[in-house]
């Protein structure tokens, strides 16, 4: 079988669009194509429009069967002719998008998922808002990124309260007590806060891969997200975090920022942390692409993974920090519905509001999102805190509960069982390439 596949960013232009719109379709993407290589020949695309067609007539002529998976939103899918095409898409939104606008027909994404055979999405939510519209027999899986065994080998290092270790960045990256916050407020942001960042941006490429090195202790708490989007929430992150530990020393917020620009990424935090005064916890923002081994030694220091959005279509930086052990800060609503609990997590509350979908540029109000209770999330703060320093029996437990969910929820073998009933139900058999040229051609085209 080959296995077509595309998503708007690929290995050569992540890099430098860090944060841009669909650029987390890459990422999950690129944690399905081990598994996608155990069940066919995997083939990138990068112009589905004038590849697609092509390469699965020339797989029928040999005897091959092909699959095109579009890792893209609807709206971004184009739809084969010849092959089998099966959008796989995230969503966290009440209704999906059934009306077109600006002339494009495909912004209705149910006029795009009645013309192709199957869908993939990413959580049970997400399932039940497209059978809603498209009635409970549409052809949609719940099929999570696989993370799980990715991550799993990082959880017997999950303590709660960390004793000092040394964190290794050779990006950009800016301590709270050690930066002129006065920089960033309201009169100095654009001016001074801007060439202040610069030049930090610029000292980081000029030391070539000399690493900062951050001793962290204490409770660590860890966020993964693009600041630029607010369904991400992380002025509410922030500020209750300072308002939980203020006059604490012993807390840490890490903000790994998914951003390519750092005036863009960094400064609005910044900016941020000038309004709220004095405090004694630390808040520590990393920013842009870091090593693996980077990665893995944050995992390594992080006692929380910290999730305050509006809501998610699966949030593979929570899966992968609970695939190893480590218990979240969190609302429990969307995607996180089918993984977080009250045993794994630290759960506020949230109530509905309304919103507009994300990619419409009407801003015309067709959904809903929620909001989190703030009093609740400082509250959580404080009490995964009191876990981690006084009672490492709970946290211990909690640990084990983090990875156990998420092994039912993204491991290999889930993730493998619901693709062989997509392909099943595609009239295609899971298998190598039974011709062995088709691997040597394909060994050379560019991922």
């Amino acid at each position: 079988m080959i296995i077509l596949e595309h998503s708007t960013f690929d290995a050569r232009t992540i890099g430098t669009r860090l944060g841009a719109p669909d650029y987390s379709y890459w990422f999950v993407r690129k944690a399905f194509r081990p598994m996608l290589e155990r069940m066919g020949v995997v083939v990138p695309v990068s112009d589905p429009a004038h590849e697609v067609d092509r390469l699965s007539s020339n797989a029928a002529s040999h005897g091959e069967s092909s699959v095109y998976l579009s890792f893209c939103p609807p709206h971004g899918t184009t739809i084969s002719a010849v092959c089998p095409t099966v959008p796989v898409f995230a969503w966290e939104f009440d209704t999906l998008p059934n009306e077109p606008w600006g002339d494009e027909a495909r912004n209705d994404w149910s006029h795009v998922l009645r013309r192709v055979p199957a869908a993939i999405t990413h959580s049970q939510f997400a399932v039940q808002v497209v059978r809603r519209t498209l009635g409970e027999h549409y052809p949609i899986w719940s099929i999570p990124a696989p993370m799980y065994q990715a991550n799993v080998r990082r959880a017997p290092s999950a303590r709660g309260w960390q004793t000092p270790k040394t964190l290794t960045i050779s990006g950009l990256a800016i301590d709270s007590g050690t930066v002129d916050l006065s920089l960033f407020g309201v009169d100095r942001a654009r001016t001074d806060g801007c060439q202040a960042i610069k030049t930090l941006a610029a000292r980081v490429q000029s030391r070539g891969n000399k690493p900062l090195r951050f001793v962290i202790s204490g409770v660590v708490y860890t966020a993964v997200f693009n600041p630029v989007d607010q369904r991400k929430n992380w002025l509410d992150m922030l500020a209750a975090f300072i308002r939980a530990f203020r006059d604490n020393p012993e807390a840490t917020l890490v903000l790994k920022i998914t951003h390519y620009d750092a005036v863009v990424g960094v400064i609005p935090i910044l900016c941020d942390l000038s309004k709220h005064g004095d405090f004694k916890c630390r808040v520590l923002i990393v920013h842009g692409m870091i090593a693996q081994d980077e990665y893995d030694s944050l995992v390594d220091v992080t006692s929380y993974a910290v999730n305050t959005s509006s809501g998610e279509g699966q949030c593979l930086p929570l899966m992968e920090f609970m695939s190893a052990g480590r218990p979240a800060v969190t609302p429990l609503h969307t995607a996180m519905l089918d993984y977080v609990t009250r045993d794994n997590s630290f759960v506020m509350d949230s109530t509905l509001k309304l919103t507009s979908w994300p990619h419409d540029p009407r801003q015309a109000i067709t959904c809903m999102q929620y909001a989190i209770n703030f009093a609740q999330l400082v509250q959580c703060y404080r009490d995964s805190f009191e876990v981690a320093k006084s009672h490492p029996e709970r946290y211990a437990a909690m640990s084990a509960a983090a990875s156990a969910a998420l092994c039912e929820f993204c491991s290999d073998e889930v993730v493998a069982n619901r693709l062989k009933q997509v392909f099943e139900h595609l009239g295609v058999r899971p298998r190598a390439s039974r011709f062995p040229f088709v691997r040597r051609v394909l060994s050379r085209v560019a991922t």
